[in-house]
């Protein structure tokens, strides 16, 4: 049995909001002061991910099975990052966190391993680095969930800072993104900036609390859902993820489009 935490767990360097937690049902939750729930774990499966939307960030792996530079712009939980770091041992994980009340909370509640030379969490702004020459065609995946305590919409989406996730990308390079907002105009106008920078732009159904999943690819793919379904059938099996549903939802998609 895990001892239920104080709700007076905080880190509040001045600056930036306060990182907070809250315990329910075996899952301990990520609040930046407010009760927006920012990043969730099941306390007995550390490296899991818990939220089903975040589980459909990973869906590039329909399409990457070998990542060598994976890339989170926004540490959440680190839900992302542990899963990245401990299940995809091929690949360098970097995750860009503007907040060091949050990365002081992953590290000392969220299980979030220390830096070493596959792993790299930095205190910074997403936009420096996606604006950063050095870092032009250095990623395979980018993944971006980039939220203020509001939680009003993406705190970027402008389309410097989606070309700036374009050009980090390597050739064939995917960037998959949370959408969500409380005001409807948010999806459109992030979904019309990503589609004047990437060749490709595709967005599954709503999942819960309006978590909108969109996967865009700096190279349009060849969609061949046969490919796509054995695909998913090999990541349940070796990761545990639902990969079906997200097959189904580009399939969706697709015949909405037609």
């Amino acid at each position: 049995m895990s001892k239920s935490l104080s709700p007076a767990v905080r880190f509040d360097q001045p600056g930036h909001p306060p990182a907070t937690i809250t315990e329910f049902q075996g899952v301990r939750s990520l609040h930046l002061g407010t009760s927006w729930v920012q990043g969730a774990m099941r306390i007995t499966k550390p490296d899991n991910i818990e939220l089903e939307y975040i589980q459909m960030m990973m869906m590039w792996l329909l399409f990457i099975d070998q990542p060598r530079h994976i890339v989170q712009l926004g540490l959440g939980s680190a839900a992302l990052t542990k899963f990245c770091y401990r299940r995809l041992p091929q690949a360098r994980v970097t995750a860009i966190e503007l907040n060091p009340n949050v990365i002081a909370m992953c590290q000392a509640q969220f299980a979030l391993p220390s830096n070493d030379e596959r792993l790299a969490v930095r205190e910074m702004n997403a936009m420096d680095f996606v604006l950063d020459p050095a870092n032009r065609n250095t990623v395979d995946v980018l993944q971006v969930d980039l939220y203020d305590e509001e939680a009003r919409g993406p705190v970027l989406d402008s389309q410097e800072f989606y070309q700036g996730c374009a050009d980090v990308l390597r050739d064939g390079g995917i960037m998959t993104t949370n959408v969500f907002g409380d005001d409807f105009t948010n999806y459109d106008k992030n979904l019309q900036t990503m589609e004047l920078v990437f060749d490709a732009v595709v967005w599954l159904p709503e999942v819960h609390d309006a978590n909108i999943v969109v996967i865009a690819f700096k190279n349009a793919p060849s969609l061949d859902f046969s490919v796509l379904y054995e695909r998913a059938a090999e990541i349940k099996k070796i990761l545990n993820l639902p990969a079906k549903t997200w097959v189904n939802g580009l399939k969706g998609w697709m015949l909405d489009q037609q």
